[in-house]
């Protein structure tokens, strides 16, 4: 409605009207539940997360992704990260990379953090960033359809299946036992759009490789 917290977080990040920073989230200071009793995605938590990674390891989010992930992997180019006034990388979005790189994040992340024998990203993490890890948390009770681990949609109970998503309907689909990754680009017009036909091109491509 132009006045909800989505929108405040925008204006004060992607608009870049304000400082920046911490600035743009220490307006929210007000909890519908109790934590850790009912989930709900909130961009401004991973807002706050990404920096904490900044503050903890004293560098800016792009040359800490690089050095630690997109280098290693083997990008072939260039990705641009969104900024705020005061410099610091939208955490909650605006991380632009080519289709073929997001196929390799999700390789990656498919093999549990490593590739060419070279372990990229710890694996014992990337397994603990990929499963539920509360009740509030599991697929169908999270959301209609999936659960949600560490900043990853869960999307079967019964299978290691795992996600990535954008607001616009960009997703990484993953199966790290068949190494399945399908990734999507900006399909969406709206952000309340159904995902649907993705679900059934990654469950109908699954089936017809097994």
């Amino acid at each position: 409605d132009g006045k909800d917290d989505v929108t405040t977080l925008a204006i004060k990040t992607l608009f870049q009207q304000g400082p920046g920073g911490a600035a743009s989230v220490e307006s929210f200071t007000r909890r519908s539940r109790p934590a850790g009793t009912k989930w709900y995605y909130a961009s401004a938590e991973t807002e706050v997360l990404s920096l904490v990674v900044s503050a903890a390891t004293g560098r800016n989010l792009s040359e800490y992704l690089s050095e630690k992930i997109w280098i290693p992997m083997g990008a072939e180019a260039d990705a641009m990260w969104l900024i705020d006034g005061g410099g610091h990388e939208l955490g909650f979005m605006g991380l632009n990379a080519t289709l073929r790189d997001w196929g390799r994040l999700g390789m990656l992340l498919a093999n549990y953090g490593e590739l060419g024998g070279k372990q990229i990203i710890p694996a014992d993490w990337v397994k603990e960033a990929t499963r539920v890890h509360a009740p509030h948390l599991e697929v169908g009770v999270a959301s209609k359809f999936n659960g949600y681990g560490y900043q990853t949609w869960i999307i079967r109970k019964d299978q290691p299946f795992f996600a990535l998503f954008g607001v616009r309907g960009q997703g990484i689909y993953i199966d790290p036992v068949g190494k399945l990754v399908v990734v999507h680009t900006a399909v969406f017009a709206g952000p309340r759009d159904s995902r649907a036909a993705q679900f059934e091109l990654f469950f109908t491509t699954l089936k017809n490789l097994s």
